[in-house]
Protein backbone atom coordinates (compact mmCIF):
# COMPACT_ATOMS: atom_id res chain seq x y z
CA UNK A 1 0.00 0.00 0.00
CA UNK A 2 2.74 2.77 0.79
CA UNK A 3 4.76 1.27 -2.29
CA UNK A 4 1.43 2.87 -4.07
CA UNK A 5 1.17 5.73 -1.99
CA UNK A 6 4.69 6.45 -3.53
CA UNK A 7 4.25 5.55 -6.80
CA UNK A 8 0.99 7.52 -7.00
CA UNK A 9 2.37 10.66 -5.11
CA UNK A 10 5.49 10.47 -7.84
CA UNK A 11 3.10 10.31 -10.62
CA UNK A 12 1.00 13.81 -9.46
CA UNK A 13 4.86 15.65 -8.47
CA UNK A 14 6.21 14.88 -12.39
CA UNK A 15 3.02 16.03 -14.02
CA UNK A 16 2.44 19.27 -11.81
CA UNK A 17 6.29 19.78 -12.85
CA UNK A 18 5.02 19.14 -16.31
CA UNK A 19 2.46 21.67 -16.37
CA UNK A 20 4.38 24.25 -15.21
CA UNK A 21 7.15 24.01 -17.53
CA UNK A 22 4.58 24.17 -20.16
CA UNK A 23 3.39 26.69 -22.55
CA UNK A 24 -0.37 28.24 -22.72
CA UNK A 25 -2.62 27.73 -25.69
CA UNK A 26 -2.05 31.51 -26.64
CA UNK A 27 1.95 31.10 -26.50
CA UNK A 28 1.24 28.20 -28.48
CA UNK A 29 -0.83 29.37 -31.01
CA UNK A 30 1.76 32.61 -31.41
CA UNK A 31 4.46 29.99 -32.29
CA UNK A 32 2.37 28.59 -34.98
CA UNK A 33 1.36 31.70 -37.08
CA UNK A 34 5.09 33.08 -35.98
CA UNK A 35 6.13 29.54 -38.03
CA UNK A 36 7.52 30.17 -41.90
CA UNK A 37 9.55 32.65 -43.99
CA UNK A 38 8.82 36.41 -42.80
CA UNK A 39 10.51 39.52 -44.46
CA UNK A 40 11.80 42.33 -42.39
CA UNK A 41 10.26 45.31 -43.89
CA UNK A 42 10.57 48.42 -42.02
CA UNK A 43 11.78 49.28 -38.78
CA UNK A 44 10.77 52.64 -36.75
CA UNK A 45 12.66 54.38 -34.37
CA UNK A 46 10.23 55.77 -31.34
CA UNK A 47 12.59 58.62 -28.86
CA UNK A 48 15.39 58.94 -30.99
CA UNK A 49 15.63 61.74 -33.75
CA UNK A 50 18.09 62.33 -36.52
CA UNK A 51 19.97 59.60 -38.26
CA UNK A 52 20.43 56.47 -36.66
CA UNK A 53 23.93 54.67 -36.54
CA UNK A 54 23.63 51.76 -34.63
CA UNK A 55 24.36 48.20 -34.73
CA UNK A 56 21.70 45.70 -34.08
CA UNK A 57 21.65 42.25 -32.60
CA UNK A 58 25.71 42.71 -32.69
CA UNK A 59 25.74 42.01 -35.99
CA UNK A 60 25.07 44.38 -38.56
CA UNK A 61 24.19 48.17 -38.91
CA UNK A 62 20.30 48.79 -38.18
CA UNK A 63 19.54 50.09 -42.06
CA UNK A 64 21.00 46.41 -43.28
CA UNK A 65 18.27 44.39 -41.31
CA UNK A 66 15.49 46.30 -43.36
CA UNK A 67 14.54 43.66 -45.88
CA UNK A 68 16.18 40.73 -44.00
CA UNK A 69 14.74 37.63 -44.67
CA UNK A 70 13.79 35.53 -41.23
CA UNK A 71 12.83 31.53 -40.77
CA UNK A 72 11.08 30.13 -38.05
CA UNK A 73 10.17 26.85 -37.57
CA UNK A 74 8.08 25.96 -35.14
CA UNK A 75 9.11 22.10 -34.74
CA UNK A 76 12.55 22.39 -33.39
CA UNK A 77 12.71 26.55 -32.53
CA UNK A 78 15.50 27.29 -35.08
CA UNK A 79 15.67 29.41 -37.51
CA UNK A 80 17.92 31.99 -39.79
CA UNK A 81 17.81 35.53 -40.41
CA UNK A 82 19.81 36.50 -44.05
CA UNK A 83 21.26 40.15 -45.16
CA UNK A 84 21.70 40.68 -48.47
CA UNK A 85 25.28 42.74 -48.90
CA UNK A 86 24.67 45.81 -50.04
CA UNK A 87 27.53 48.38 -51.40
CA UNK A 88 29.86 48.55 -49.04
CA UNK A 89 27.41 49.28 -45.66
CA UNK A 90 26.23 45.70 -45.64
CA UNK A 91 27.84 42.54 -45.23
CA UNK A 92 25.91 39.32 -46.58
CA UNK A 93 25.07 36.90 -43.56
CA UNK A 94 22.89 34.12 -42.77
CA UNK A 95 22.98 33.50 -39.16
CA UNK A 96 20.84 30.80 -36.80
CA UNK A 97 18.79 31.32 -33.98
CA UNK A 98 16.94 29.45 -31.63
CA UNK A 99 13.59 31.12 -30.77
CA UNK A 100 10.26 30.79 -28.55
CA UNK A 101 7.59 33.04 -27.00
CA UNK A 102 8.43 34.09 -23.65
CA UNK A 103 5.70 34.66 -21.67
CA UNK A 104 6.80 37.11 -18.77
CA UNK A 105 4.20 37.41 -15.95
CA UNK A 106 1.42 40.40 -16.26
CA UNK A 107 2.97 41.32 -19.19
CA UNK A 108 2.60 40.89 -22.64
CA UNK A 109 4.03 38.17 -24.74
CA UNK A 110 7.77 38.22 -26.08
CA UNK A 111 9.63 36.51 -29.04
CA UNK A 112 12.86 36.31 -27.94
CA UNK A 113 16.14 34.26 -30.07
CA UNK A 114 19.48 33.51 -29.10
CA UNK A 115 22.25 33.92 -32.05
CA UNK A 116 23.72 30.28 -32.97
CA UNK A 117 27.05 29.49 -34.78
CA UNK A 118 26.95 26.73 -37.68
CA UNK A 119 27.37 24.05 -34.94
CA UNK A 120 24.05 25.18 -33.51
CA UNK A 121 25.88 26.54 -30.35
CA UNK A 122 25.14 29.86 -28.73
CA UNK A 123 27.53 32.87 -30.05
CA UNK A 124 25.96 35.20 -27.15
CA UNK A 125 27.03 33.00 -24.52
CA UNK A 126 25.88 34.53 -20.63
CA UNK A 127 23.14 36.10 -22.90
CA UNK A 128 19.48 36.13 -22.46
CA UNK A 129 19.64 36.59 -26.39
CA UNK A 130 17.34 39.41 -27.82
CA UNK A 131 13.41 39.60 -26.58
CA UNK A 132 10.38 41.37 -28.36
CA UNK A 133 7.23 42.27 -27.16
CA UNK A 134 4.52 41.25 -29.45
CA UNK A 135 2.57 44.48 -30.25
CA UNK A 136 0.56 42.91 -33.16
CA UNK A 137 0.36 39.49 -34.74
CA UNK A 138 -1.64 37.81 -37.43
CA UNK A 139 -1.50 35.30 -40.13
CA UNK A 140 0.68 37.49 -42.42
CA UNK A 141 2.25 40.30 -40.49
CA UNK A 142 3.81 40.84 -37.18
CA UNK A 143 4.57 43.82 -35.13
CA UNK A 144 7.15 43.80 -32.86
CA UNK A 145 8.87 45.80 -30.09
CA UNK A 146 11.95 46.47 -28.72
CA UNK A 147 13.01 48.82 -25.82
CA UNK A 148 16.70 50.13 -25.93
CA UNK A 149 18.23 53.25 -24.58
CA UNK A 150 20.15 55.56 -26.98
CA UNK A 151 22.49 58.21 -25.71
CA UNK A 152 21.81 57.47 -22.14
CA UNK A 153 17.93 57.72 -23.08
CA UNK A 154 15.09 55.08 -23.54
CA UNK A 155 13.33 54.40 -26.82
CA UNK A 156 12.57 51.39 -28.71
CA UNK A 157 12.40 50.19 -32.58
CA UNK A 158 9.32 48.79 -33.60
CA UNK A 159 9.71 46.00 -36.23
CA UNK A 160 7.32 45.24 -38.98
CA UNK A 161 7.47 41.91 -40.55
CA UNK A 162 5.44 40.31 -43.52
CA UNK A 163 4.82 37.02 -44.29
CA UNK A 164 6.16 35.66 -47.64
Amino acid sequence: MLKHFIKISGFIVFILIINSCAVSKEARSMKSQVNGNWQLQTIISEGITGKIKTQLFNEEDFNCFVGSLWNFNMNNSLGNYKISKNAKECAAIRRNIRWSIYEPKDEPKQLQFKRLDDKLNEIDENSGGFRFTILNMTNTSMQLKSNIEFEGKPASFIYKFVKN
